[in-house]
């Protein structure tokens, strides 16, 4: 038979407008069954409507693994950002909520992993409820027979495995399917309870609406049980459609609109298929088939539109058909073993055509509404967790970018405030450098001037010292010691007195002047911790180390008794002065001009004589004196005695007498004292003038070191804070990159979130908003 002729047959029962009959013709019967079987089965693997779910569900989930994933992705982000930031990018409240959406994308992971195409069929004991599953899986897999056949729930769903089994409800021991009549017939003694639940696990190979996802569920007759209410509450919540399978022979019952008016009342508009079955018996009575077809669809309609209220009128009339599920049976299993099938009541061929647009239209209704019912919610939750993660990112980018900034801000004061601490500690350092250095040379020339004085001063310092003075060695020995001590002191104590102010003064101003300047390169929160780190000294005392002991050790007096007017003494003195105007002759002629000679002192030899010259002259003066003493005196005696005569010369040997006795009874301790005090100031003001510069110098380096400490210790503060500054400078540029980082992967999160948003409104446009 032509594809033209199956194509006008289909078209015309389809209508409901007339009925195909073949009469006995078996032949020509079996080849329309087998060429509509045919073109049925190429629909189904084709362009079968249940490939639609089958596609929404694979989307759906590849969607959702990537919304996992990418949740998972997030959450570590999140969660590292709370530790590492300290939690001030991101709150505690979205670090949970982030985390809550890992369980919440696998609940519904879960959930669409198990999600299929639910149908349940539901009518009075004995309609056929069984044979109209067999006849749509095309294999005897649920009992089936007269009277109450059914006890429990049968669920038939598709499996991986090559061979069926069963599982019963609470237990995971898989039974064989052959066991199927002693757990859910009626009439098995051991029989499980009416809502019980047993599931049939049937190769997906063998049946092509179990391999896109339908599962089948066969339920007791509604007319042998009150458990209505526990069976819908169990059993249908889930379903996507309902077919309410009814016997022809009768009308439609109360217990079967009051089964489904209850299920109204949980479920919002339910698909409801209501299936005429066992329209063969209607071939016995042609001339009533048309008018019981009447009644049935007229209250079949009248049920799904005024009472139910599920749809319209034009679409209840598609919603029900009359058909035979025992001869639709018989022919797919003779179909599946290649073998002809005979004794068909007559109109077969339209039945059998009507069962398939039953088949056909079931399968458009089942995909529409379970892809809606399965995925649009998921869909629309997917938005959401995504829409959520995409304001949490944007907050956490909007955080990042605006910490970001800020700390940019911070290390660019940051920068300029180095940068002027450092040019001003190289101007201040240079300043204090100056002004330590013109300090260190003042003070070296007021020691210098100070202590020339004190020197030029210096008898009148050994004046002052009153201790008693004896010849005897050893209690001499004792008062030089003292008197190199009184002396130290007291040059000391002058010093002090005409230098230490102004110089305490002086360095106490320098100090301040530093102090000042230094601290103001200090940030304003450490200058008072600054200030208190900062040693508290004493004022400044310069210390003047002469040490007068040493200095004069080498000093020795000479206090023994000596004629003023005795040959010796005179002789010295003459020879002293004519050398001492001899020598300054000839200084004066060596010295250039503009400059004055220094006046030579009275012991030792005169400036310009060397040493040994000056020894040779003494020498010889003593030892002519000392050699022709005594022819001298006589010669003079006797020259004297002829020209003056001797009275003459007896007084002037009698004033000469009487001079060295007085000389010689003044001589006392005092006078002694007084001519060791000149020795001792002459010896000493030599010696000191030796150690002016090397004492000026000292107190001028005591001076540097005490503001150079100062400013040393200023200077480690300054540097400790440029220290602390260039750390904080390191931290912030770390901060400032992490912050970028952060940003930019909270960016790149957020882009991935508006991808998830776009692939799941991809979804909704292409499965979702055509199904409504």
């Amino acid at each position: 038979m032509s594809s033209s002729l199956v194509s006008s047959v289909t078209s015309s029962v389809l209508n409901g407008t007339g009925s195909i009959s073949f009469g006995k013709n078996s032949i020509g019967r079996n080849m329309l069954a087998n060429n509509a079987t045919a073109s049925a089965n190429f629909a189904a693997t084709s362009t079968s409507p249940l490939q639609i779910f089958v596609r929404a569900k694979k989307k759906i989930n590849d969607i959702f693994q990537e919304i996992e994933e990418y949740v998972a992705e997030t959450a570590t982000f999140v969660e590292g950002l709370a530790k590492e930031k300290d939690g001030h990018l991101v709150t505690e409240k979205e670090v949970a909520a982030v985390s809550g959406f890992s369980a919440k994308v696998a609940g519904i992971k879960e959930v669409l992993a198990r999600d299929h195409m639910k149908v349940a069929f539901f009518g009075r004991t004995s309609n056929g409820k069984s044979s109209v599953i067999n006849a749509m899986l095309g294999d005897k897999i649920l009992p089936a027979g007269i009277g109450h056949t059914t006890n429990c729930f049968l669920q038939v769903e598709g499996d991986d495995s090559l061979e069926p089994f069963l599982i019963a409800e609470g237990s995971t021991e898989r039974q064989s399917v052959s066991e199927i009549g002693q757990l859910a017939h009626a009439l098995c003694n051991n029989r499980l309870g009416d809502s019980t639940m047993v599931k049939i696990h049937w190769p997906k190979t063998r049946c092509q609406l179990l391999r896109d996802g339908v599962v089948f569920v066969d339920s007791p007759g509604i007319d042998v049980t009150e458990s209505l209410d526990e069976w819908i509450d169990k059993h249908c919540l889930d379903a996507d459609v309902f077919v309410l399978v009814c016997n022809a022979e009768s009308t439609l019952m109360n217990t079967e609109k009051n089964f489904f008016h209850k299920v109204s009342q949980r479920l919002s508009k339910p698909n409801i298929f209501i299936l005429q079955n066992r329209w063969d018996v209607a071939a016995s009575e042609p001339e009533y088939l048309n008018e019981v077809r009447k009644q049935h669809m007229e209250r079949s309609v009248e049920f799904l539109c005024s009472e139910l209220g599920v749809v319209d009128q034009s679409q209840a009339e598609q919603r029900v058909f009359f058909v035979s599920a025992k001869e639709v049976l018989q022919q797919r299993l003779a179909d599946s073993k290649g073998q002809p099938v005979t004794g068909m009541a007559e109109g077969f061929s339209s039945r059998y055509f009507e069962f398939q647009d039953f088949e056909r239209k079931f399968e458009e209704c089942i995909s529409k509404t379970a892809v809606v019912t399965k995925f649009d919610q998921h869909a629309l939750r997917g938005k959401t967790i995504a829409n959520e993660l995409q304001e949490v990112l944007s907050s956490i980018q909007q955080s990042a970018t605006s910490e970001r900034d800020a700390k940019c801000n911070e290390q660019r004061t940051l920068k300029q405030r180095l940068h002027h601490t450092e040019r001003e500690l190289d101007a201040v350092t240079a300043i204090m450098k100056e002004k330590i250095g013109y300090m260190v040379e003042d003070v070296e020339r007021k020691v210098s001037t100070a202590l020339n004085e004190e020197i030029r001063r210096l008898s009148v310092l050994v004046e002052e010292f009153n201790e008693p003075f004896r010849a005897d060695p050893l209690v001499l020995n004792v008062y030089k010691k003292t008197l190199h001590s009184h002396v130290e002191a007291g040059l000391g104590s002058n010093l002090r007195a005409r230098l230490s102010n102004a110089v305490a003064m002086n360095i106490e101003s320098s100090q301040q002047e530093m102090t000042r300047r230094m601290l103001a390169l200090l940030p304003p929160e450490k200058q008072q911790l600054a200030t208190s780190l900062l040693p508290r000294r004493e004022p400044f005392e310069v210390l003047y180390r002469l040490n007068c002991e040493n200095l004069c050790q080498d000093f020795a007096e000479d206090i023994d008794f000596k004629f003023s007017l005795g040959l010796v003494s005179m002789v010295k003195s003459f020879m002293g002065r004519a050398t001492n105007r001899l020598l300054n002759q000839n200084h004066t002629e060596s010295v250039p001009r503009g400059m004055t000679p220094m006046t030579p002192s009275n012991e030792g030899p005169p400036l310009g004589v060397a040493q040994d010259d000056w020894s040779l002259i003494s020498r010889m003066a003593m030892s002519t004196v000392g050699s022709q003493g005594t022819m001298g005196i006589a010669l003079v005696l006797g020259m004297m005695f002829k020209t003056v005569g001797w009275r003459v010369v007896c007084l002037t040997v009698g004033l000469y007498g009487s001079l060295y006795v007085y000389e010689r009874l003044t001589w006392t301790c005092k006078a002694q004292e007084h001519i060791f005090k000149r020795q001792y100031v002459d010896h000493a003001t030599k010696k000191l003038r030796l150690i002016v510069d090397l004492t000026s110098h000292n107190c001028s380096h005591q001076v540097q070191q005490e503001l150079s400490g100062t400013f040393a210790r200023l200077c480690r503060l300054v540097d400790e804070s440029r220290g602390s500054m260039q750390r904080d400078l390191r931290a912030l540029e770390r901060y400032t990159q992490q912050l970028d980082e952060s940003a930019a992967a909270a960016k790149r999160l957020r882009n991935k979130a508006y991808y998830l948003q776009r692939e799941l409104t991809v979804f909704h446009d292409t499965y979702l908003s055509t199904q409504h």
